[in-house]
């Protein structure tokens, strides 16, 4: 697979010098000091390093950065706003919905793409939509309740 010398990341165009077989995750967090996505099994189940590409869900750890082209690449860095956090993140921060927050980055990103989707999700959409992001430390019921409130907090934004 080719070098990757640019990507499309929050926005910028991004040099880069990246054989085309690396992970997506490690060249955001190794070359691009991105490190809001973490590293968690490195098979793509466990959702802490997911990403959006194109503004759906992916897992950094299994995609390979050559082919990701012209994609646009959107990481957690790139949600808050003129120091305005995203509502997702602060219904994370205001519902308790983390413990040790490994997993948070990657359910964030997965829920910004599920509310983009389904603006009124009701439980059963969100937990499906939020299979495979493991939270190891059990936080579920307020994950799905932050999710609830960030949906709320947009419509009543619009």
């Amino acid at each position: 697979m080719a070098k990757v010398s640019e990507l499309n990341v929050n926005g910028k165009q991004v040099p880069c010098d990246a054989e085309g077989e690396r992970s997506l995750l490690s060249v955001l967090r190794d070359d691009l000091d991105l490190t809001g996505s973490k590293f968690g099994c490195g098979e793509g189940e466990c959702g802490a390093c997911t990403v959006l590409l194109d503004g759906s869900p992916v897992r950094s750890c299994r995609t390979s950065v050559g082919n990701v082209g012209a994609k646009q690449i959107t990481t957690v860095e790139a949600l808050e706003k003129n120091g305005k956090l995203h509502p997702v993140q602060q219904a994370f921060i205001d519902m308790d919905a983390m413990q040790c927050a490994y997993c948070t980055s990657g359910m964030i990103m997965s829920a910004v793409a599920l509310l983009k989707k389904n603006p009124s999700p009701n439980r059963e959409d969100i937990v499906r939509g939020m299979e495979g992001n493991i939270c190891r430390c059990g936080t579920y019921d307020r994950i799905i309740e932050a999710i609830s409130r960030a949906a709320t907090a947009m419509k009543e934004a619009r």
